[in-house]
């Protein structure tokens, strides 16, 4: 994400279940990707204490509604949270959101940590 955005836009949390392994993948809509980042902690924990944030390829805008299998046997998604986003302030370290999800509502900040790593927590 390279510009301020006074529009809502659109983002999903997916629980990725491969293997015994689980994950979640947050992504925000920007052009016409969605930009992901890799959660190791089910979303709704995230207001309590930040997370690890992987950021991860951008997703088709399919993955906005989609659940059920992912091809080439890589596990199945379903959806954890859904909503729209607005972003509040941003510099390339830091971009503060505001979420209005069913499960993420108020304000997260994004922090840049190291390479593809970032943070993502409660304002």
């Amino acid at each position: 994400m390279s510009e301020m955005s006074d529009k809502s836009l659109r983002f999903v949390v997916q629980k990725h279940s491969s293997s015994g392994n689980v994950h979640w993948d947050f992504m925000l809509e920007y052009g016409n990707n969605l930009q992901t980042y890799r959660l190791d902690i089910d979303p709704s924990l995230i207001a309590a204490e930040p997370v690890k944030a992987e950021k991860i390829f951008d997703h088709r805008l399919e993955y906005l509604t989609y659940e059920g299998p992912i091809s080439g046997g890589r596990g199945t998604v379903r959806i954890s949270d859904r909503g729209t986003f607005t972003i509040v302030r941003q510099d390339p370290r830091r971009i503060e959101l505001s979420l209005a999800g069913r499960v993420l509502k108020g304000r997260f900040l994004l922090e840049h940590t190291a390479d593809n790593q970032w943070r993502l927590g409660g304002a």
